[in-house]
């Protein structure tokens, strides 16, 4: 394989925002290299934070709210408290994956 050919190839590995000839802080993800805008846009860790915010979200919803959606007490207040409910656990997996993805490249 050519020197250009293996230059373009590792280049297909980066995402297009970070700077090629010095990366440094990045994400590794199953499709390469990516800045953290491209990486939080992920769908494969998307999907899993959507997925944890639902199942831990409901879970959360029915323990600290359940009475009172059963007791038919709605008030003003669960308009906000619970989608609060159901974005804290996405926040939580993001940032776990993110985490764990992350690289410090060394200078």
């Amino acid at each position: 394989m050519s020197n250009a050919a293996q230059t373009t190839q590792r280049l297909r590995q980066w995402c297009r925002h970070l700077n090629q000839a010095n990366p440094g802080r990045h994400f590794q993800m199953k499709s390469g290299r990516e800045c953290w805008r491209c990486a939080f846009r992920n769908r494969g860790m998307l999907r899993r934070s959507i997925l944890t915010s639902a199942v831990v979200g409901t879970i959360l919803v029915a323990i600290n709210q359940g009475t009172v959606i059963v007791g038919g007490d709605g008030s003003a207040e669960l308009a906000w408290k619970i989608p609060l409910t159901y974005c804290v656990p996405f926040l939580v997996a993001s940032w776990g994956a993110l985490g764990n993805a992350y690289v410090r490249s060394a200078a």
